[in-house]
């Protein structure tokens, strides 16, 4: 099973909505992030992995001592190097709306793909753009130059990011279009609805990149994707 999640990332996150639609029978999954992301691919086309999650606060300093804030950052670096793979790393930045500390950048890129985790997912702030770690996705809320205080709060917890609760150990689908959770009931399944809905989509999209098309061959197409498409 886990090759087969790490293939989903071959897939773009809107491609991921739409097949989990195609399993369910019926439009109107609605557990997808919403606003509009950045995004440092990186080399690489989407990530998908079970949520290992965190909270980050940056604007002001930490109240707890140096120490306690030290130590706090190796438990999170050992919870992050835990769990079934592939992983995906799911921080929120409680500062938002007025996110201003960059977790994501040269370093933490590095020592994540490091620890084996297929990418990042915030609604926090992303910066050294050029130097990430190739083929480690970063989909981010801003673009900034500084950390300020950035400091971990919490890990191992229920987190927001663009509008959209993620749980530990879900399984979470991102790219440059945003993030989607995949439900566990979908698993068995997934596979065939990607290959039929990417089947179904060349109903349209063959003949219209044919010479000749034209209004009256897509009203023909058209009726055939109606019949077969969810």
């Amino acid at each position: 099973m886990n090759e087969f999640i790490k293939t989903l990332s071959e897939f773009d996150t809107p491609t991921i909505s739409n097949a989990i639609e195609v399993v369910q029978g019926t439009r109107g999954y609605d557990r997808f992030t919403r606003e509009t992301p950045v995004s440092a691919m990186n080399g690489a086309k989407a990530m998908c992995g079970y949520a290992r999650t965190a909270k980050l606060s940056g604007i002001k300093p930490p109240t707890e001592s140096p120490e306690f804030i030290k130590a706090r950052r190796l438990d999170y670096f050992r919870y992050m190097a835990k769990g079934d793979e592939p992983t995906v790393c799911v921080i929120e930045d409680i500062d938002a709306p007025d996110c201003v500390s960059a977790w994501w950048g040269e370093v933490h890129t590095a020592v994540h793909k490091g620890l084996g985790m297929s990418g990042a997912l915030t609604n926090g702030v992303v910066r050294d753009l050029d130097d990430h770690e190739p083929g480690f996705p970063v989909v981010a809320g801003s673009i900034g130059p500084s950390h300020m205080f950035v400091h971990v709060t919490e890990i191992n917890t229920p987190v927001t990011v663009f509008d959209l609760t993620i749980e530990p150990g879900e399984l979470v689908h991102a790219d440059q279009h945003g993030a989607v959770v995949i439900p566990e009931d979908v698993m068995p399944t997934l596979n065939e609805a990607i290959k039929t809905l990417l089947k179904n989509e060349q109903i349209i999209i063959a003949p219209a990149r044919e010479p000749g098309f034209d209004i009256d061959k897509l009203v023909e197409a058209w009726k055939v994707f109606e019949e077969a498409r969810t």
